[in-house]
């Protein structure tokens, strides 16, 4: 066994940062519900797993969907976290080849060039000095992006970088530090001992000849343990604490836990996963137009951490999951933001207006919601179709317009939202009906997700397109050329990108604009931003407009009444949600 007192930091450093996370995570998931429990101890057993380790590969080591969206920054990150994992891996294989120990202490791979420098002619020796040297290499590149990340964020297209509490100043400059220290201890070994690799090796032996090399490599060793030891102390107290939680979450998430409306352990392992690598700041609407620098994932996450979390940080979000698409951890920030506004809310509620109505048995029920109502063309064109294909349906919410609950859930009036969820369940469910209809991709949302209805729930896009598909409505061409919007919620909240534009393409030509999908822009019209004043959502809607015109089309086309409504306002072009368009191509036999 080899030792040194010089490794004597590092050990302590690891021990403590292993009894600090277990310490954490088992307060965190002995916090658990058992039905969780449950689900990560069959998942242990299953195929699960093994996605799971995928993604951990993809996702913790090689950050694939940072790549996607920010190359330079996902090099920056892959560099460091595979770099490292690399490093150690390769370095537990070197070390188990020319050791003849059958056992050998976790440091020795760490600090294998000081023990063993009298490796040349050995087999492989040239081998791994070059892969090791190399892997050093590309892990420097990305200390020194990280560096000038720090101080000129722009330079790789993030707007802002957060603040950084103490511990983060501690990690973060030890882990500066720690490559460039081990570079500078294996190059002045390489210099005593004339071995090392084409960059330890070259530097040795250029260090040489104007550094005493023998005097100061055991302080380097010392240097590096050291910086080890402090970065592992700060880790579970600073941003790094995502590094090792990401993979956590990972394999819980694949286990089939969910974020849910109230704040939980499981949250709490969400918020800790952030990197704060600052995708969601240029994602963001609220940053991009109207320069609102402070209220973006990333902050609000570290807001939480910091147990600092203010109203009108809280509050002041879109809702529109532009950051949750692109986030490279997957966190669902809408989900931890309205758990947060529950828990600071003080909004109470009168419900005695909710009474007993007639209820009509039916096959299809029409759920026009709120917003449907404040732009009646919809209801109108809906009710119009119903009628033409003669189905038994019955338009619930026709004349007393009883909300979904979602306006309130989001505004954090959880238990609100649950008495009108409950008073409407009681009368879809005595309706006898076998499907419900809703033309709001929010009222879509919420019966879908929070009702457990027992019945089919379709937005009014994949009803139209599937009456339309089995001709049981015929639709005419319109030659007219249409700018299709993707809703937030009905996009990247609910993934219903194929249908509108295949309904669409069945009456007119479809002209697509350059942020569409999941990278659709917000109206601006959001209902989840109780902070947001009127000016600055007219800045969204016109920035969202501008590009839904850029090609000239006839008219705009969105699946939400909210859309419609903002857009209406101010575009000089027809507007019109898609029940319209489709009720006018319906065919008059």
């Amino acid at each position: 066994m080899n030792f040194d007192p010089f490794v004597i930091p590092f050990c302590v450093g690891v021990i403590a940062l292993f009894a600090i996370l277990l310490y954490k995570y088992m307060v965190w998931i002995l916090k658990f519900s058992v039905e969780e429990k449950i689900k990560i101890l069959k998942g242990i057993f299953t195929k699960k797993v093994f996605i799971a380790t995928k993604e951990v590969l993809m996702e913790s080591l090689l950050h694939k969907r940072i790549f996607r969206v920010n190359p330079l920054l996902g090099y920056m990150h892959t560099s460091l976290a595979f770099g490292w994992f690399l490093l150690i891996s390769i370095g537990i294989l070197e070390a188990k080849i020319h050791s003849n120990w059958a056992f050998n202490m976790p440091y020795e791979p760490i600090f294998y060039k000081f023990f063993n420098h009298s490796l040349v002619g050995k087999e492989h020796s040239a081998f791994f000095n070059f892969i090791m040297d190399f892997i050093l290499l590309v892990i420097l590149s990305g200390v020194a992006l990280a560096f000038v990340k720090r101080f000129y964020s722009k330079l790789f297209g993030v707007k802002k970088t957060t603040k950084l509490k103490p511990f983060d100043k501690f990690a973060l400059i030890s882990l500066w530090c720690i490559f460039p220290l081990r570079f500078f201890a294996e190059s002045f070994t390489s210099g005593v001992y004339h071995n090392g690799g084409f960059l330890t090796g070259s530097a040795g032996h250029f260090f040489n000849l104007f550094l005493p090399v023998s005097v100061l490599m055991y302080p380097a060793w010392w240097a590096y343990s050291t910086a080890l030891c402090v970065f592992f102390i700060s880790l579970p107290f600073s941003r790094y604490m995502h590094i090792i939680t990401e993979v956590l979450l990972i394999y819980f998430r694949n286990f089939g836990i969910k974020t849910e409306r109230e704040f939980t352990s499981f949250s709490e392992i969400e918020v800790n996963s952030c990197p704060r690598c600052g995708i969601c700041i240029d994602k963001c609407q609220l940053a991009s137009v109207n320069d609102i620098n402070n209220v973006q994932s990333v902050y609000f996450l570290k807001s939480i951490r910091e147990n600092e979390v203010e109203n009108n940080v809280a509050a002041n979000c879109l809702l529109c999951g532009r950051c949750q698409e692109y986030c490279p951890v997957g966190i669902n920030t809408n989900n931890i933001r309205v758990a947060k506004r529950n828990e600071i809310s003080s909004i109470e509620n009168s419900f005695e207006y909710l009474k007993e109505s007639e209820i009509k048995k039916c096959d299809v029920i029409y759920f026009a919601g709120c917003m449907t109502h404040l732009t009646p063309a919809i209801k109108k064109s809906m009710v119009a179709i119903f009628e033409k294909i003669n189905v038994n349906y019955w338009f619930m919410d026709s004349a007393e317009t009883i909300c979904c609950g979602r306006p309130l859930m989001i505004a954090g009036n959880i238990e609100g939202a649950k008495k009108l969820m409950e008073y409407n369940k009681k009368q879809i469910k005595e309706s006898g009906a076998k499907l419900l209809v809703t033309s709001c991709p929010i009222c879509y949302k919420m019966f879908r997700e929070d009702y457990s209805l027992g019945i089919e729930v379709l937005h009014h896009t994949q009803y139209l397109l599937q009456l339309a598909n089995h001709r049981i409505l015929k639709l005419n061409k319109i030659k007219r050329h249409l700018a299709y919007h993707d809703p937030c919620e009905l996009g990247r909240g609910n993934k219903i990108y194929s249908e509108p534009r295949a309904l669409l393409n069945k009456i007119s030509t479809l002209e697509e604009s350059a942020d569409n999908k999941e990278d659709s822009l917000c109206c601006g019209g959001s209902l989840g931003n109780t902070q947001i004043k009127f000016q600055q959502r007219d800045a969204i809607m016109l920035e969202t407009l501008k590009g839904l015109t850029i090609n000239n089309p006839e008219a705009i086309v969105t699946s939400c009444p909210l859309c419609k409504k903002s857009f209406s306002r101010k575009s000089i072009i027809r507007v019109a949600d898609i029940s319209e368009i489709v009720a006018e191509a319906m065919s008059s036999q």
